[in-house]
């Protein structure tokens, strides 16, 4: 019986990579998405590729209605053993300079975001008394980042969440863990100066996509059956 991985914002970036790469593993693929739909088509023609299925769902995650207009019926018919919570953007700015939009919009992205997906499927997870659940957090997230505040506190809001529901599932073999990515080749890094923050990297370089959807990878495989709670960096070293 093929698996199925669900994965929120994935029309690009580290969602894009980690529904290819699960792909790739033998999973067939719901692919969320908000508003690029052109990025999603090339990712699930990239699946389908595979010889994979590939469900698009376009909706946003902050949305509660969306969500569920969208997931209830799915979830009647099949339940995802792998739920990969990606959706999520920045606002940067001074906290001296932001604005309430900019805050909240932030932490109904990553927080309400991964409450309204995560609910109703982990509930159904629960009865199959299987799944993983991979979050993916931020370097942010552990040490803080000037410029960041609303962004550093929802991604330590989700290592928190993290944390907190393995605890309540753990009996039921579901597995919960985060990945915190550092600095990764994605759209976040086109506004950076790059090369100074690269001489701060012990790698000295960014990451790739690709190498953060290999952790998401090894925690949904049945080689991370004996890990839950964490949170696992992939960032070169920059934070220990």
């Amino acid at each position: 019986m093929t698996h199925i991985a669900f994965i929120t914002g994935a029309s690009k970036g580290i969602g894009a990579a980690t529904a290819v790469q699960l792909a790739k593993d033998g999973f067939d693929i719901w692919l969320n998405y908000r508003s690029d739909t052109v990025g999603a088509q090339e990712v699930a023609t990239q699946i389908e590729t595979l010889g994979r299925q590939c469900t698009l769902l376009k909706f946003d995650v902050a949305n509660s209605n969306e969500v569920e207009n969208h997931l209830t019926p799915m979830l009647e018919k099949e339940v995802p053993f792998a739920l990969v919570n990606n959706a999520g953007f920045t606002r940067d700015g001074l906290m001296m300079l932001m604005s309430s939009e900019e805050w909240n919009s932030v932490l109904q992205v990553h927080l309400n975001g991964f409450f309204n997906v995560t609910k109703p499927v982990v509930t159904r997870m629960l009865r199959k008394r299987q799944g993983r659940i991979v979050n993916i957090a931020s370097t942010s997230g552990e040490t803080g980042v000037p410029g960041q505040t609303n962004y550093s506190a929802a991604k330590a809001g989700l290592i928190g969440a993290t944390r907190s529901l393995a605890l309540e599932v753990a009996k039921r073999n579901i597995l919960v863990n985060a990945v915190a990515p550092g600095f990764i080749e994605t759209a976040m890094l086109d506004e950076l100066p790059m090369d100074e923050i690269k001489s701060t990297i012990p790698l000295g370089r960014a990451g790739t996509p690709e190498e953060v959807a290999g952790t998401v990878s090894f925690l949904c495989s049945p080689s991370a059956s004996y890990i839950t709670g964490q949170t696992i960096s992939v960032n070169g070293g920059i934070y220990t």
